[in-house]
């Protein structure tokens, strides 16, 4: 036999076992496995904790609702009545759209986590994304409390407290530890604004332990939570050198330095029973920091040029304030401080609607066509 012939045989062997693989049950059951791996993993690879601003923005949005359409005596309150006269089923409607928005995002980033395990790794060594990964379990929280499904003093409600809070305790632990031991990262050097965020996870604890009569787990978290905050200010204001700068299109979370007071006076609040001088204090420094910030709107005017998901940042912030000052009024029962709920609130929800609306608009931000981004050492955006 010549070796033409020899060679043909060997190609058609080559060929047969091709198509036998290709014809094979498990190479039916593999390929649209494959595809649909492909499919997701851009998506994967662009989706970060900072996409949690979103259910943040969502979450506090249900609980300013609710919190509005509680029944009100003081016939100032303006606001409040006209969230009497909504139908309730426009809240639960509110209530699920977060709840469907936090639990995709939760899991998208279970699945990030799996197919691209570095960019997780990369992010939680990030001084920006470090942060946000308390982010999703302060949403769970804040929808937890707006929850209008399960009463606060519950068997099921005492077990969801403890899963959504535990992450935030071990993320405490892990990152609080670094800053006062000879760890990687010195708050020094790390400290920026989204640094807030874990004094806000504490804080929004504290409010749902306290309303389970839980006052001891409340008082333990608050001193957790305020003591860091402490520390955290003052390094903020001090802008040691070789701390390392936010980007520009990072400025909106700027405005995190009105959420820590306005989420502490809620805690305090929810502590005492009652919005007492000290709540009002952490009110009152919530409102001069947020006169500080609108007051200087060039400071974000390079970040506003073109949408990202940062913009979200303004979103929560301004909510958490809407809040506090619902709990102001309430104890003060007058003209100036429901005029000032008013003003908040309406103020809140127009900018979260309208980032809702922008962000519909531009669903390539938050759903990229493009190839996965392999540099996981890359800022996150």
């Amino acid at each position: 036999m010549s070796v033409v012939a020899h060679s043909h045989i060997i190609e058609l062997a080559l060929e047969a076992s091709v198509i036998r693989n290709q014809m094979s049950p498990r190479r039916h059951c593999l390929f649209p496995l494959e595809m649909i791996e492909r499919s997701i993993k851009p998506f994967l690879s662009k989706i970060h904790a900072g996409h949690f601003r979103i259910s943040l923005s969502l979450c506090s949005q249900a609980l300013l609702w609710r919190s509005l359409g509680e029944p009100i005596a003081d016939a100032h309150s303006t606001i409040c009545h006209i969230f009497h006269v909504v139908p309730s089923m426009a809240f639960t409607l509110l209530w699920s759209l977060a709840l469907l928005t936090l639990a995709l995002l939760s899991f998208a980033y279970v699945l990030r986590c799996l197919f691209h395990f570095e960019m997780v790794k990369s992010e939680f060594l990030h001084h920006v994304g470090m942060n946000y990964l308390f982010a999703p379990w302060i949403s769970w929280l804040l929808l937890l409390q707006s929850c209008p499904f399960i009463a606060q003093k519950t068997s099921p409600y005492h077990v969801l407290w403890w899963i959504f809070v535990v992450p935030v305790v071990v993320l405490d632990i892990k990152i609080y530890g670094q800053w006062f031991t000879k760890g990687k990262r010195f708050l020094s050097t790390v400290a920026n604004p989204t640094c807030q965020l874990s004094v806000i996870g504490n804080l929004v604890g504290v409010r749902a332990a306290a309303q389970m009569g839980w006052r001891e787990s409340a008082i333990f978290m608050f001193t957790l939570g305020m003591t860091h905050y402490l520390v955290i200010f003052v390094t903020l204001y001090q802008r040691l050198t070789g701390n390392k700068g936010l980007p520009v299109k990072l400025r909106p979370v700027f405005f995190l330095f009105v959420a820590t007071p306005s989420v502490a006076s809620l805690a305090w609040d929810s502590i005492s029973g009652s919005f007492d001088d000290l709540a009002k204090m952490l009110f009152f420094l919530s409102l001069f920091l947020f006169m500080s910030l609108v007051t200087r709107p060039t400071l974000f005017k390079k970040s506003m040029r073109k949408y990202n998901v940062a913009w979200w940042a303004y979103s929560f912030p301004l909510t958490a304030l809407a809040l506090a000052s619902v709990e102001y009024a309430r104890e003060v029962k007058g003209g100036f401080a429901h005029a000032l709920t008013l003003v908040l609130s309406s103020l809140s929800i127009v900018v979260s609607l309208s980032l809702v609306v922008v962000a519909t608009a531009n669903t390539k931000v938050h759903l990229p066509a493009g190839p996965p981004n392999n540099d996981v050492s890359s800022p996150m955006p």
